[in-house]
């Protein structure tokens, strides 16, 4: 039996069995013996070329068998080859006669030897996997290559076309005559008195089985249907996640009650034994349609909540009965394939009774594409929305189900009936697991809000995007075999991935991936654990400042990440050394560009070691003022006094020049600067603003205020008060605070705070009241017209200060 979205699921699963399978085989050891009869019976089968594909896939399994144990024979003695290469390194390099090097001691000789000799022992089987490795996987090619030509072959073999009437009648002889046979084997069990004996005994549960079995069938979808949509329409929390899980019985129960009928039909012997490849098939076929009625009622809901794509609801409706359709037509086909095999039909006479299927299906995956590319013109709720992701994928699928409608049914009237096959009911498979994935990952999101309690609007975190990404992933290799490819495709994937790749003499494989993360993980929660103890209960019980803690805090995070990557790297066995040739190539390009990065990282290590500056600090640096909100190894964030944050790089910490006004204490100075006009008593005016100084509150007493008569302008006697506050932090509030009270005391001592005046004196006034004369011309002169007549002097004017 082929249908290919079954075969998909079944395979992706074999493929995993046989993954594990294959890891638990690589314990044992290679028996080479055996090993090379395998070898030679691959090598002759290849040459000769005349293997069916079934034998070749059978020899190319045991070959992927071997090759599994000889990839984990290759790291046989590996430790211990690894101590001998540590012992013959540490006698050092033998002595280089021809270079008049002088003949090491005869000891140290000796010892030398007998390491070699050792490593070679050691080095034996490991040589002896590597090469049955090589020759395993040339064989593997080898059979990959004629299998995947024979493909191609039979995909491009025209064969004579469908349309030609001729053959019309002796194919329908043909399979007329199958079915009067089958037939004519029924009634032939009848007419036996044995068969009509047990058929009446068994009647009566038989037919107990068959109504309820037409009930479930007839009934269990509509029931299922009633009570998902109940559960979708509470406003309770997890309304979706059960409304998805009773979803499941629209097709459970059809199921059950499609295998209770066959089970009944079987137990009263109507049909003859010829008939029940047919009739064991029924429930798979049932099934099938059952599974794309599933699809299409969820992804192209009626409700717009339910619904994955977003189509209009007239769209939705053709979408749900062209899904229906296309399950028939996958159905049909089967069954077309199913009475090939038993009545022993050849390839092109399937290929006739399976053209008007072909077709049916072809036009059902036409106008299906079509309401598939209406998605993107409805698919903005308000106008200027974005279309999504989805919404193009879900159209680009549309415009490809369109090709398929269009090439597949001219591919099978011209006589490519395989390559038709190939083309159109994949595409079908396609469609259905595009909309499978769509549900599961409704399903996540919908699992999300159980758990996590988010609103439906905000289910579009992180978490939930990764997980329906990762289930995207997962269903390229059920896509993968839907598309014909094989198992052994797949299988040969995971090997190679499973391999790993060489860096000199070490290999690293998923599996060292897979150790260093769980290590590295283990290793950063233990260093944030730490970190997290000590800032709740350790550090705030010392006398250390909060600059300091952030500092001791971040150096602890530091050193924790190394150290666990490092015992990561050593767990998970990568050799440092054999990394150390990419690092060695890599470093000059680093070191020019990235120094700037790495001089702003050492500058953030010595600003957390010097700590000059300190969270929560005011500062004031290239021009830019404000308070120091974070410190990390790059750069630190300083949040101005506009409420904007300013990204510093920490390099300019260090060569640059650093104001900080808060770094030890709060203590900072305030400067008052203000004027009296001339003629005021200026000891009256000091004693005045002393007292406005001392009766500040944030003003300290000692040192006391200071009050300075800081000379003559040009407009007003200068003074100014300097005071040393408590908290320099408000030194802009006691500045308008003093400039208040002093505006106050001036007015009550009748003192005038002077502003600068301007006399303007004209030189010449009289000029402003002349006229211009007009100018004549001399006898005889011509005009020019361009000429322009030159108006009065402008009058000079001078400005004199009053």
């Amino acid at each position: 039996m082929h249908y290919r979205l079954l075969s998909a699921v079944t395979g992706f699963l074999c493929l995993l069995v046989l993954g594990f399978g294959g890891a638990v085989q690589a314990q044992q050891a290679p028996d080479y013996d055996a090993w090379q009869v395998l070898a030679d019976r691959a090598e002759n089968l290849i040459q000769a070329d005349q293997a069916s594909d079934e034998t070749l896939e059978t020899l190319r399994s045991q070959l992927a068998d071997w090759r599994e144990k000889f990839l984990a024979a290759e790291g046989i003695n590996s430790s211990r080859i690894s101590t001998l290469q540590s012992q013959i390194n540490a006698l050092g390099p033998p002595p280089d006669v021809e270079k008049g090097d002088a003949p090491e001691p005869g000891e140290v000789a000796t010892r030398r030897e007998q390491l070699n000799d050792q490593m070679a022992q050691l080095k034996a089987p490991v040589l002896n996997a590597e090469e049955a490795y090589s020759l395993a996987n040339g064989l593997i090619g080898e059979i990959d290559n004629i299998i995947r030509e024979r493909r191609a072959d039979q995909l491009l073999q025209l064969g004579p076309s469908p349309l030609n009437p001729a053959r019309w009648g002796v194919v329908a002889s043909a399979f007329g005559s199958n079915i009067r046979s089958l037939a004519q084997d029924s009634v032939d069990n009848w007419r036996s008195e044995d068969f009509r004996r047990k058929f009446w005994g068994d009647l009566p549960v038989s037919l107990l089985v068959l109504v309820l079995g037409l009930v479930l069938t007839a009934r269990g979808r509509s029931w299922a249907t009633r009570l998902s949509n109940h559960l979708r329409l509470e406003s309770r929390r997890g309304a979706g996640v059960f409304s998805f899980l009773t979803s499941l019985g629209q097709i459970i129960l059809p199921m059950l009650g499609v295998a209770m009928v066959t089970t009944a039909i079987n137990n009263m012997g109507l049909l003859a034994p010829i008939t029940e490849p047919v009739v064991q098939q029924i429930p798979a076929w049932i099934t099938l349609i059952l599974l794309m009625w599933w699809m299409a009622e969820q992804v192209f809901s009626r409700s717009d909540a339910t619904a994955t794509v977003r189509l209009e609801p007239s769209d939705r409706k053709q979408a749900r009965f062209l899904s229906v359709v296309l399950g028939v037509m996958l159905a049909a086909h089967d069954f077309i394939s199913t009475i090939s095999d038993v009545g022993e039909y050849t390839d092109n006479t399937r290929y006739l009774l399976d053209f008007p299927i072909l077709v049916l299906t072809s036009i059902a995956i036409f106008r299906l594409g079509q309401v598939l590319a209406h998605i993107l013109p409805s698919g903005r709720t308000e106008e200027g929305d974005e279309i999504g992701f989805l919404d193009r994928v879900i159209w680009a699928l549309g415009r490809m189900a369109m090709a398929v409608g269009v090439v597949a049914p001219i591919m099978a009237a011209i006589g490519y009936g395989a390559a038709a096959d190939a083309l159109v009911y994949p595409a079908v498979g396609t469609l259905f697991l595009a909309g499978v994935v769509t549900i599961i990952q409704r399903l996540i999101y919908d699992l999300y809000y159980l758990a996590t309690g988010a609103s439906e609007s905000e289910q579009t975190g992180l978490v939930p995007v990764l997980a329906g990404f990762l289930v995207a992933v997962l269903a390229l290799p059920l896509l993968a075999l839907i598309w014909g490819a094989r198992l052994a495709d797949l299988t040969e994937v995971w090997a190679r991935f499973q391999e790993g790749f060489a860096i000199g003499d070490s290999r690293i494989s998923p599996t060292d991936f897979l150790t260093f993360a769980v290590v590295f993980t283990i290793g950063y929660m233990l260093t944030r654990m730490l970190q997290g103890a000590l800032r709740s209960s350790i550090l705030p019980k010392t006398k250390m400042d909060a600059g300091g803690q952030t500092a001791v805090l971040s150096g602890i995070g530091y050193v924790g990440i190394a150290i666990a990557a490092l015992v990561a790297i050593t767990t998970a066995g990568i050799d440092l050394t054999a990394l150390g040739y990419v690092a060695g190539a890599l470093s000059v390009g680093i070191g020019f560009g990235l120094q700037n990065i790495v001089s702003n990282f050492v500058s953030g290590i010595i600003l957390l070691i010097e700590r000059p500056i300190g969270k929560g600090d005011w500062i004031e640096v290239n021009g830019q003022m404000g308070y120091v909100r974070d410190i990390s190894v790059r750069s630190t964030r300083i949040e101005t006094f506009d409420r904007t944050d300013v990204i510093v790089p920490n390099s300019d910490f260090i060569s640059g020049t650093v104001t900080n006004f808060t770094r030890g204490n709060t203590i900072g100075r305030v400067i008052v600067p203000v004027g009296v006009a001339y003629g005021t008593d200026t000891r009256r005016v000091e004693e005045i603003l002393r007292e406005i100084a001392n009766d500040h509150p944030m003003v300290l007493a000692n040192p006391a205020p200071n009050v300075l008569f800081k000379g003559f302008g040009a407009d007003s006697l200068d003074f100014e008060i300097r005071a040393i506050l408590r908290d320099v932090n408000w030194v802009m509030n006691v500045h308008s605070e003093m400039n208040h009270h002093i505006a106050a005391r001036f007015v009550e001592e009748g003192i005038e705070i002077p502003f600068a005046q301007r006399d303007v004196w004209l030189r010449n006034p009289e000029a402003l009241n002349q006229r211009p004369e007009p100018q004549k011309s001399a006898p005889g002169a011509g005009t020019d017209a361009n000429q322009t007549p030159e108006g009065p002097e402008e009058p000079d004017a001078a400005a004199q200060p009053s």
